[in-house]
């Protein structure tokens, strides 16, 4: 959407985003996605490893699009599992991704065949980015900018890993996933002032440590989101606006540099 087009919302025409700050967004969006994106290439590797050959490991990155899961299809059939097994595993992981679309749909607001694109979309990526941002218009930018730049990174470098993983080695050795992990942590700090958050991400650490040695892989994670709800019950009755500011913003949601 063009700066200079003002959109109608429930409280009149939607103010444009003004241009400093929607140079911020497009740059966090590319960091976030290109940082992301870039992982894929451990994702070819690993799956033409674990058997499925490039055209397979080329349809799960399009029409999957998910990294946990995909990292678990190819994790239960490299170690001998059934087709079964991983799409269940798979399932599992992509449950979240419902539960992002719980958020994102308050400030997309779109339907038809971009309501297919949209969720096709929802990722951990486009969801942190776009929830992340105080106005709407900056909202929509950051997801559908991250969500692209991530899908096509995404794709290329699951191709290039899959026709040269072999070549490339351990994907660890050159530092990718470490750029996905701070990546997250990027979006993750500026969230953390208020107590609430801090007590909720003390919580969820102390969960997944706990429960990592003896699940699945990502199983810990799932649970992990627990910790939001036992820290949003211990007050309960507390109101609305305690929980979002008048913006609609979570505390503690200034955009991340």
């Amino acid at each position: 959407m063009s700066p200079s087009v003002a959109r109608e919302g429930s409280d009149g025409p939607e103010a444009p985003l003004p241009r400093d700050r929607r140079r911020e967004v497009v740059r966090q969006s590319l960091y976030v996605g290109g940082a992301t994106g870039a992982y894929g290439v451990s994702f070819g590797a690993l799956s033409v490893a674990s058997g499925l050959d490039v055209a397979q490991t080329q349809v799960l990155s399009l029409l999957l699009f998910s990294g946990g899961s995909q990292f678990a299809v190819a994790g239960v059939l490299g170690a001998g599992g059934g087709g079964a097994a991983a799409v269940a595993t798979s399932t599992l992981l992509g449950v979240r991704n419902g539960l992002y679309a719980l958020q994102t749909s308050r400030f997309l607001g779109v339907s038809g065949v971009r309501r297919l694109f949209a969720a096709q979309l929802t990722i951990d990526e486009s969801t942190a980015v776009g929830v992340g941002q105080p106005e709407p218009p900056a909202q929509r930018l950051g997801f559908w900018l991250t969500g692209l730049t991530v899908f096509v990174g995404w794709n290329l470098m699951t191709l290039l890993g899959a026709l040269v993983g072999n070549a490339l080695g351990d994907p660890r050795r050159w530092g990718l996933d470490a750029a996905a992990a701070a990546a997250f942590a990027a979006l993750l700090w500026p969230r953390l002032r208020s107590g609430d958050a801090a007590a909720t991400a003390v919580l969820a650490i102390l969960i997944a440590l706990v429960t990592t040695p003896f699940l699945p892989a990502g199983v810990p994670v799932i649970l992990a989101a627990l910790a939001a709800l036992v820290v949003g019950l211990r007050r309960p009755g507390r109101h609305e606006a305690d929980l979002e500011g008048a913006d609609g913003t979570l505390p503690g949601s200034d955009p991340v540099p």
